[in-house]
């Protein structure tokens, strides 16, 4: 039997709808229990989180998750800027020490957990689900360093180092390897809220509107209550010259992190970096030969939006001992829709690591298809990947696989998924109720109509797996 995955992009709300859609797709082809994991980045794993509250969700109709979705989807999220819900999301993690981190908007206060999530594998009824991030260096851009950190119910861990820890305890202080001061896991919104791109306008507005406040709590006469020696320092905004100095900082600003206390801090892995076979994949930054200055040394996590280096979650899949046979390959990034694909290929092919060369002539980029399968045939560790670029191409005749749309359906065959004037741009984080079920029913049917080619991958995966063996 091969190990399928699912892998997705972030993007944003267009990513949480269209991962909705697709899993819809995939269980009316009964396929979705054939997946043994789900990785996500950014935008995807909101949906994510969402979906493993519920213990059985992969086994119920995914209808009530993907309305209650709609329901907030659809609603004005102006509220979440008012000083009250500002002050609710920031104020309990000052006081119980945790560092300063960014935020999702949420409409509803939400106490789940990332730990809790394992309710929802207990029986294997579900894939495993894998959140990715990554830890950067401040001084230096993520072209010269970045880690790639991966999450999932039961642990969170560096790829590179091999080095894990609790999914409970991440967040806590530790100091070569030993649990020093237990904090209170986050609840989940925090952690899926860890970075801001500021070249999104409504995270612009909020952080905007945040650093305002952080300006005007700062004026006050008043010492601060909240000040712990074990705290990192607050970040307040002290313009030159009144509201254009928040402006201009907001506008500088390349990536926003969020902080969290180092639990590889004191480790000494510098002492066998070099030697150790251990360390053999992932070396991609300009301080490998320099081990005492990668992570060790560290307090604090800079973690940030993969999207940021490159807009995918392969990573985790990567791993030997997960012996992944066929990736499918979710795509909501903006821009180029093969790029992230792309730049994966090129990046394992450097790292090491058996993947599939991607070629797409450029004709073939310019009118994409539903769906690609990239794989070869002369590496069996390399798995196959199943590419789903986020297109609309039959669906705009066709409503069902082989049922074509009358003509007074053809409008409900109309999605702009690629335009500048796409409804699902980065900055939109409210949908209407008609273009969150065209996003839905799009991406639905996309994987509803190419189940021949996922059942092809399935079955070539079978077969490399049969001469393996022999």
């Amino acid at each position: 039997v091969p190990v399928v995955a699912v892998m997705t992009t972030g993007g944003g709300t267009r990513a949480l709808t269209s991962l909705l859609g697709n899993l819809l797709g995939l269980q009316k082809l009964d396929l979705l229990d054939a997946v043994s994991y789900i990785t996500g980045s950014s935008g995807s794993t909101w949906t994510l989180s969402h979906l493993y509250q519920s213990a059985d969700w992969s086994r119920k109709d995914l209808s009530r998750p993907i309305s209650e979705v709609r329901r907030h989807m659809t609603k004005c999220k102006l509220s979440c800027f008012s000083l009250e819900s500002l002050n609710s999301y920031t104020m309990p993690r000052w006081s119980l020490g945790f560092a300063l981190s960014l935020f999702l908007v949420n409409s509803q206060k939400n106490n789940h957990k990332l730990s809790d999530e394992r309710q929802a594998l207990s029986q294997g009824q579900n894939p495993l689900p894998i959140y990715m991030i990554l830890n950067i260096k401040e001084d230096y851009s993520l072209s010269e360093f970045k880690e790639w950190v991966e999450f999932t119910p039961y642990e969170v861990g560096f790829l590179k180092y091999g080095a894990f820890i609790r999914a409970e305890d991440f967040g806590s202080k530790f100091f070569m390897g030993r649990l020093t001061k237990k904090l209170p896991e986050s609840r989940i919104c925090f952690m899926k809220g860890n970075v801001l791109r500021c070249k999104n306008l409504n995270c612009i507005k909020m952080y905007f509107i945040f650093n305002i406040i952080q300006t005007l709590h700062s004026a006050t006469d008043e010492p601060s209550t909240l000040a712990r020696s074990h705290e990192l320092e607050t970040y307040l905004v002290t313009p030159e010259c009144g509201i254009m100095g928040i402006i201009r900082q907001i506008l500088s600003e390349r990536v926003m992190v969020s902080k969290f206390y180092n639990f590889l801090e004191g480790f000494q892995l510098h002492n066998e970096y070099l030697q150790s076979k251990s360390f053999c994949i992932w070396k991609d930054t300009v301080l490998e030969n320099f081990p005492n200055q990668l992570t060790e040394t560290a307090e604090f996590m800079c973690l940030a939006d993969t999207a940021g280096y490159i807009d995918i979650s392969y990573p985790p899949l990567m791993r030997p001992e997960r012996k992944v046979d066929v990736v499918l390959h979710l795509n909501y990034s903006s821009g180029s829709q093969t790029l992230p694909l792309e730049e994966a290929s090129k990046y394992f092919l450097k790292q090491g690591i058996p993947f599939p060369k991607i070629q797409l002539s450029e004709e073939e980029k310019k009118n994409l298809k539903e769906c690609y399968i990239f794989e070869d045939t002369e590496i069996p560790e390399a798995p196959t990947v199943v590419f789903f670029p986020l297109v609309n191409d039959t669906f705009r005749k066709y409503k069902e696989p082989g049922v074509e749309r009358s003509l007074a359906e053809m409008a409900q065959g109309n999605v702009d998924v690629s335009s500048i004037f796409s409804p699902y741009c980065l900055q939109s984080f409210t949908y209407t109720g008609e273009d969150f079920d065209k996003l839905v029913e799009l991406t639905s049917y996309n994987i509803q109509n190419n189940k021949h080619l996922i059942l092809q991958a399935l079955n070539s995966a079978i077969e490399q797996k049969r001469q393996h063996k022999k």
